[in-house]
């Protein structure tokens, strides 16, 4: 098969890319050529896929960063500023829900801490990155959304997910005459084994019980009947990424077997 190489000589961040959909779109973008910066708050585990990659052959770095603030967006795009001195591509995957549980049975904080995964770092990351692609007035910019926004037991990470897809709508019409597009891609249920546990704590029978319904759930309304797998999610994020996408901006991509949000 041969491999297609739309991303030469351009530099690509993922963010979240130390595992499950970011790893995969990290090593689809490296393999097509890209510079890849991988940033993830699990160092360790981003810098064994960096070897991974780096053993095959392919540009890749890493940067340890926490994007639930702005700083450390800020800071993680002035690193590959002052490393390539450009940011072509950036794909903004970092989220997940911890809990799945009905709403009235989150605490407080559990609302802040899915919020703050699943929203807060998407809206710093883009708010970081485009100052850098306006000054050359081109860039790709993919986030990732999810169908959990029609889910049950997350509300808060729906809400979140929610403004991911609001986010990438409004901002590609404000950017609608400068050259960077963005998108965004919402999976449904993906086959992803986690290196990282997004809830360190011991899982409790309610835990399970509402993550059961979740798959329940997803399953009742993903018409291909299974889950997608990690580089599936990947070739879709990287055509939005694409010259081939050039004339699509402020969509978003249901990537879910036919599962909508």
């Amino acid at each position: 098969m041969t491999v297609l190489k739309r991303f030469h000589d351009r530099v690509a961040v993922v963010t979240g890319g130390a595992q499950g959909i970011g790893l995969a779109t990290a090593k689809r973008l490296a393999e097509e050529g890209a510079s890849v910066v991988i940033a993830d708050r699990a160092a360790a585990a981003a810098e064994a896929a960096a070897r991974q990659l780096k053993t095959e052959g392919r540009k890749v770095m890493t940067v340890p960063v926490d994007l639930e603030n702005c700083e450390g967006a800020v800071g993680l795009y002035k690193t590959v500023i002052d490393h390539f001195g450009k940011i072509d591509v950036a794909v903004h995957n970092v989220g997940g829900t911890i809990w799945a549980k009905p709403f009235w049975d989150y605490a407080p904080q559990e609302i802040t801490a899915e919020i703050n995964r699943s929203l807060w770092p998407t809206l710093w990351c883009c708010h970081a990155v485009l100052p850098h692609m306006l000054a050359v007035g081109r860039g790709a910019i993919v986030n990732i959304g999810s169908v959990a926004t029609r889910g049950v037991n997350r509300v808060p990470y729906a809400a979140a997910k929610g403004g991911v897809a609001a986010l990438t709508a409004a901002l590609s019409l404000e950017l609608e005459a400068s050259g960077i597009r963005v998108n965004c891609v919402a999976p449904g249920g993906v086959n992803v084994t986690r290196v990282t546990p997004r809830n360190p704590a011991p899982p409790t029978d309610a835990d399970r019980k509402g993550f059961g319904q979740v798959m329940e759930q997803t399953m009742r309304d993903t018409p291909m009947g299974r889950f997608g797998e990690p580089e599936e999610l990947a070739a879709a994020i990287c055509f939005l990424a694409s010259d081939d996408a050039s004339y699509v901006t402020g969509q978003t991509l249901y990537v879910a077997g036919g599962g909508i949000g």
